[in-house]
């Protein structure tokens, strides 16, 4: 996953001198430097490693590190949170760049936005090696960095495995890692959305898309079920909302598309994976257009309740779960 992040610079060897690790993810970041890391001391076993907040790098405190030493020893420096540096050291940094020293690897982590950017570009221009690790704030996202994970391991997962193991973990790059590092190692065979279900089964009983699944499905008491397990165990209520919302708009995008189309160019004029159009097809069997515009309105009501417009988020996401699983029966 690191690496296909990494940026194609005209030298992606983790022993550069200087590299530069952008973005705000906190686990890639790691990584950026944990390669680094790893590389020196696969090339010398004592490699050094400094690892410096910004208020521990005082002007002249580069230079120092940097210097030429006795013993020719290699050397692993580490700057964390670039762009908060002072002026003074971002002068200090932006010198060594001209002329950066043997034996040791510098890594800037830089948050990427305007802040310090003088040195970032600096840096750039030095030709430094970039890696990009950008905050993954989408579900796709998400999803590309769990098949990654996954392909990383030399082991293959089912779409609707990784679908499902992003689903029951959330947003949290380092539970996802570790919950694909757990099914690599205990797994033998292919990992489905059946291996995901048994390892993971009360996180994903408690997620907001089982909620919605089984309520556009029409479902009612299995999706009133869990949306009691995932209130009880900390699911945020607009999280539930905003899963509903998804999959009635889903419902609705599909039974609007044309009759007949192909599944690849579903998926690509709709957004939604092949293999999500397959599942979206089978839970919209009971669905009219009258349903769906009553789901949508139902799923607006919860909203707002769920948002300091009622006494209870509670109750008015029972409401809504009722009301969409009904209209998912109003074909029948």
């Amino acid at each position: 996953m690191l690496d296909a992040m990494a940026r194609k610079t005209a030298n992606d060897d983790p022993l550069a001198p200087v590299t530069v690790a952008v973005g705000q993810e906190e686990l890639l970041l790691d990584r950026a430097v944990q390669q680094v890391v790893a590389a020196a001391r696969a090339a010398d076993a004592d490699t050094d490693v400094r690892d410096l907040t910004p208020d521990q790098l005082q002007p002249g405190t580069l230079a120092e590190l940097t210097s030429p030493s006795l013993f020719a020893e290699r050397k692993v420096v580490v700057v964390r949170a670039s762009q908060d540096l002072s002026a003074d050291t971002v002068k200090d940094v932006k010198a060594y760049l001209g002329s950066p020293a043997e034996e040791i690897t510098l890594v800037l982590l830089h948050a990427g936005g305007a802040k310090g950017k003088g040195l970032l570009d600096a840096a750039r221009k030095a030709g430094a090696r970039e890696v990009a690790c950008p905050k993954m704030t989408k579900p796709a996202d998400r999803l590309g960095f769990v098949r990654g994970e996954f392909r990383s391991a030399g082991r293959s997962a089912t779409p609707e495995a990784c679908q499902a193991l992003v689903d029951a973990i959330g947003s949290d790059l380092r539970e996802l890692a570790s919950a694909c590092a757990q099914l690599a190692a205990d797994v033998e065979g292919a990992i489905d959305d059946a291996v995901v279900a048994r390892y993971y089964t009360g996180r994903a009983e408690a997620s907001s898309f089982t909620v919605a699944d089984r309520a556009v499905e029409g479902r009612a008491a299995e999706a009133l079920e869990a949306l009691r397990w995932a209130l009880a165990t900390g699911v945020a209520p607009v999280m539930i909302t905003s899963a509903l919302a998804q999959g009635v708009r889903a419902i609705g995008k599909l039974a609007s598309a044309p009759r007949g189309a192909r599944p690849g160019d579903l998926a690509r004029d709709l957004g939604m994976p092949p293999w999500k159009i397959d599942r979206v097809r089978q839970q919209m069997r009971g669905w009219s257009a009258d349903g769906v515009a009553a789901a949508l309105r139902a799923v607006a009501e919860a909203d707002a309740g769920v948002k300091g417009g009622g006494d209870d988020p509670g109750y008015a996401l029972e409401k809504a779960v009722v009301t969409i699983a009904r209209a998912a029966r109003s074909r029948r």
